[in-house]
């Protein structure tokens, strides 16, 4: 899951380099924290978080192949 996040973001922002992804994990539950630079927030939020909650979705369909839940916070710089 924390590769298919960075893989996304970094393909999406025009800062890679400061792409970071945090995984925490409660069992079968794992949180993912999503850090950008400040300037690629926007690219990574969208419009009304559209982008944000395409990556949720991506994420909640690769978690459910392996019995596993996932979240995705995007933490702000």
């Amino acid at each position: 899951m924390k590769d298919l996040t960075e893989y996304i973001a970094r393909s999406l922002v025009e800062h890679p380099d400061e792409v970071a992804v945090a995984e925490i994990r409660h069992g079968s539950r794992v949180t993912l924290e999503l850090s950008v630079s400040k300037e690629d927030m926007g690219r990574v939020i969208g419009k009304g978080g559209r982008v944000a909650n395409a990556i949720r979705t991506l994420l909640r369909v690769a978690a459910e192949r392996d019995g596993s839940q996932v979240t995705l916070e995007v933490v702000e710089p």
